[in-house]
């Protein structure tokens, strides 16, 4: 039993998902950002669409529900809190619940911040964790309807899962991600040579993603509020570490 990951881009700098359960054939797409992309990826790997699981309502991971939904008449799930906002769920699903793919069985965990309702979905089976615009790589979403102190803590729960997690997130950001925490990490050697990794995979045109969880944890500013380090850095020593992250986020939204 296993889950197979088919990544390819979508709109500007959207990544595209398709999830496959290899014994049952089963095949879910993570998000629903252009219906394009995501025809071409079915096509391209001979699966058949049968779910869509949708992290947030923003229209640049919903804007496909409704043509996949008439095609192939998908069951769609997505964030219970959020249910007023995307048209076409079937299944409704928050933090603590389990949504199965054939015989995947993926962890649904609350990302509040960049929407309220945002969730993610972890197959703990295969390490694979689908963040959208919670949690990138060496950065995270912007806060466009939570606050400080329930981001972080959503974050922080993802940061418990195992360092060998593999990262799927919602964009292709990585290298302006990586530039804004150098500039407050400047001396941090794993993320200077992360960054290099990124310049050359951004050159040759490839993708970042995945990337592992202990990874981001050594390099990314966002998962490292509540390092005493991290606070020196900001300037705030001592600091909540939910202060520590409003200060981290507000420093890139203005970088």
């Amino acid at each position: 039993m296993a889950l197979s990951v088919e990544i390819f881009e979508c709109l500007s700098d959207n990544y595209g998902y398709l999830l496959h359960d290899s014994e049952t054939g089963a095949t879910a797409s993570l998000d629903a950002p252009e219906e394009a992309p995501i025809r071409a990826a079915l096509k391209r790997t001979g699966w058949t669409l049968t779910d869509i699981f949708i992290t947030h309502h923003h229209g640049d991971h919903t804007d496909g529900i409704a043509g996949l939904k008439s095609d192939f008449g998908v069951k769609v799930t997505g964030p219970r809190a959020e249910n007023d906002k995307i048209t076409g769920l079937d299944h409704l699903v928050s933090g603590g619940d389990t949504v199965k793919l054939g015989k995947t069985t993926f962890n649904i965990y609350d990302a509040p911040g960049h929407t309220l309702g945002h969730i993610v979905f972890h197959d703990p089976a295969g390490k694979h964790l689908f963040t959208a615009d919670a949690l990138f790589s060496l950065g995270c979403g912007r806060m466009f309807e939570g606050t400080p102190g329930p981001m972080w803590a959503g974050l922080r729960a993802l940061r418990e899962l195992p360092d060998d997690t593999l990262i799927y997130c919602g964009h292709e950001y990585t290298a302006a991600n990586a530039a804004f925490a150098l500039s407050i990490d400047p001396d941090n050697a794993a993320l200077q040579a992360r960054s290099d990794e990124v310049s050359s995979q951004r050159a040759a045109n490839a993708f970042t993603i995945p990337v592992t969880l202990g990874a981001e944890k050594a390099i990314n500013p966002f998962l490292r509020a509540d390092d005493p380090e991290m606070a020196a850095l900001m300037n705030m020593a001592g600091a909540d570490p939910a202060d520590v992250f409003a200060a981290i986020r507000k420093g890139k939204d203005n970088f």
